[in-house]
């Protein structure tokens, strides 16, 4: 009797007989010829018996156990797959499928029915990372259509891919981007603008666009990766990778593009809003809030004219513009550059070297557009502390003694590099009423060289430019005046954003090499508030010319009035002409003096095209010039 340890070590895996119906391939029909009785094969039938013997011969178990009863050595082999357990002997003799007779099942490769599981086909595929089915187009035509859309919408080729979390999360990022790119476009316009003036966040949008660029292109090669077919000929791949590298250079060269300028636009800031050392800069008293409860905040425009043949720098334009903080509402006082006796504050150190007004020993040379050169030039350590610009110290505190106003900051633009500023624009429009001499010295009698004829909307170039913002000859500095304050206008119409896009580069760095100022980095964002407020309020001006005052013999009290009654801070001045005893000014005529808005004038109306005034110049011909 055979006890426990006698039975065999069956560890063969048991498979459901479901599985194996499945498993196991269709029986052939037998064929019986006609009449015949079919055979039964039972257990006690000879076929039965053959079959015991030969399913124990396929037991590699069963043979080792007989052979070692006969004394024979153990067969030497690989351990072979154990068979299953022989059936049972109350086991139907037939089988589930009706097949007579006993079965055993086929041993199953489980290495070959994985591989052809796994084995993927042209269309799709399973990323043992992810995770996800990936899907490869149909057609290589399909494939590049899907990778140009990736391109343009990132994420869509990864979605078409299969690759659903992905592609989500990278069209989620896009449209954000894209959301927020609108937003400053429209809405968010005054924040753009305060991050163009701030050197940390110029830095990091170029950091920041150059890592969006390379994830761009990453994702462009992987969706054209993903969705390429396996069977694919050279010559489509080839196709192929042009196309890649040709929607990578559409990412990468606007990714540069908006590098370099921030760039440029940091390195702009950096220059011209150096904080350097001031005389008259006083540090605000709340950094988060540096206008405080200041109602106006006055700038000193300056016009300097340093070109071949003038020695030092002359300020030929003397504008301030006075800007209510609450409104922006502006109004610009322009100064002629005759005027003379430029007086001081009594308590500064100027006004105790110039009691009764500037005096460089000659009118010429005291006159208010020589005060930036002969100023420092004759007291250099005058303001008693140190200055990276003296002579737009001096200014500051004359013409804001001379308006009544306090003058926070200047901006000096040099006329000698106002041509480049042009060309980088690209030129200006500008109209032309009257013959505008080109050279010439009025005070040696030097005729001009030749003549810009009237005529609207004339194109200059920087030269051109120049020679009419500077020609005097036969004309008055009150018309020049307009001429340059036309200038301007026509830049400020001329930078319109595709030209600055497209020309900034240029613009910047002539920019930095012709703009000096003492306005601070800290408040650059202040002044992007009060530019917007400024845009929508508009500008009104005021010159003091000489139907309003005499700039040989000011009546800077008479000035200051005007000053504040163009500003609705006084009441309009009394038409009766009012003079100092001993002296003899002109005072404004009793027309202009009525009303506060006789002197204030929209800058735009000077700058008009007259069809009479220059047809009756025409009529006139043109004036005598050097060559006859």
């Amino acid at each position: 009797m055979s006890t426990r340890d006698d039975q065999p070590d069956d560890r063969t895996a048991r498979i459901s007989p479901d599985d194996l119906d499945r498993m196991r391939p269709p029986p052939p029909v037998p064929t019986r010829p006609p009449g015949s009785t079919p055979s039964v094969e039972g257990p006690d039938t000879a076929p039965g018996r053959r079959s015991r013997r030969a399913d124990r011969s396929a037991d590699p178990q069963a043979a080792a156990r007989a052979r070692a009863a006969a004394g024979l050595t153990p067969e030497a082999g690989p351990p072979a797959e154990q068979a299953p357990p022989p059936p049972s002997p109350d086991a139907d003799p037939t089988d589930r499928t009706g097949r007579a007779g006993s079965w055993s099942p086929q041993p199953r490769d489980r290495d070959a029915v994985d591989e052809t599981r796994d084995e993927p086909d042209d269309h799709h595929d399973r990323d043992e990372r992810s995770g996800s089915r990936t899907r490869t187009a149909s057609t290589f035509g399909r494939a590049a259509g899907l990778t140009v859309l990736g391109a343009l919408v990132p994420g869509s080729a990864l979605l078409a891919a299969g690759w659903k979390k992905s592609g989500a999360v990278v069209l989620t990022v896009f449209v954000l981007l894209l959301a927020g790119l609108l937003w400053l476009a429209t809405a968010g316009q005054r924040t753009a603008v305060r991050a163009a003036v701030d050197p940390g966040l110029l830095l990091g949008v170029m950091i920041g666009v150059g890592v969006l660029a390379a994830l761009w292109i990453t994702v462009v090669v992987l969706g054209y990766r993903l969705l390429l077919p396996r069977r694919t000929d050279r010559v489509r791949q080839g196709v192929g990778a042009a196309l890649v590298l040709l929607l990578a250079a559409a990412v990468a060269v606007p990714a540069v593009t908006v590098v370099q300028l921030a760039g440029a636009q940091r390195d702009l800031v950096d220059t011209v809003f150096a904080d350097g050392e001031s005389a008259t800069v006083v540090e605000p008293a709340d950094p988060v809030n540096p206008f405080g409860d200041q109602e106006r905040v006055n700038v000193l425009l300056l016009g300097g004219d340093g070109g071949d043949g003038r020695e030092g720098v002359r300020t030929d334009t003397v504008i301030v513009a006075s800007i209510e903080t609450a409104t922006g509402a502006t109004t610009l006082f322009s100064l002629p550059r005759n005027l003379e006796d430029l007086p001081f504050p009594a308590d500064s150190p100027l006004g105790e070297l110039f009691p009764d007004g500037f005096d460089a020993g000659s009118e010429s040379e005291s006159l208010l557009n020589a005060v930036y050169r002969n100023g420092p030039a004759l007291y250099p350590d005058a303001l008693g502390v140190p200055s990276d610009n003296p002579g737009a110290d001096w200014l500051k505190l004359g013409v804001g003694e001379a308006l009544g106003l306090p003058i926070d900051f200047y901006v000096l633009v040099n006329l000698d590099g106002f041509s480049q500023l042009v060309d980088a624009l690209g030129g200006i429009t500008v109209n032309v009423n009257y013959y505008v001499p080109v050279g010439g010295e009025p005070s040696l009698g030097i005729l001009p060289d030749s003549y810009i004829a009237p005529g609207p909307d004339q194109t200059m170039s920087g030269p051109r430019a120049l020679d009419y913002a500077r020609g005097r000859f036969g004309l008055s500095d009150y018309q020049r005046m307009d001429r340059q304050r036309c200038v301007l206008d026509a830049i400020v119409a001329r930078a319109d954003p595709v030209t600055l896009l497209t020309r900034y580069q240029q613009l910047a760095a002539t920019t930095s090499d012709i703009v000096s100022t003492d306005i601070p980095q800290s408040v650059l964002d202040d002044f992007v508030d009060l530019a917007f407020l400024v845009k929508d309020a508009g500008i009104r001006s005021v010159v003091f010319d000489d139907t309003v005052i005499s700039p040989a013999y000011p009546d800077y009290d008479a000035i200051r009035l005007l000053v504040q009654q163009a500003l609705g801070t006084a009441p309009a001045p009394s038409p009766a002409p009012t003079t100092a005893p001993g002296t003899t000014t002109s005072a404004p005529p009793t027309s202009a003096a009525p009303t506060e808005e006789a002197p204030v004038d929209d800058v735009s109306d000077a700058c008009a095209y007259d069809p009479a005034a220059a047809q009756a110049a025409l009529d006139a011909g043109e004036p005598p010039t050097r060559n006859g």
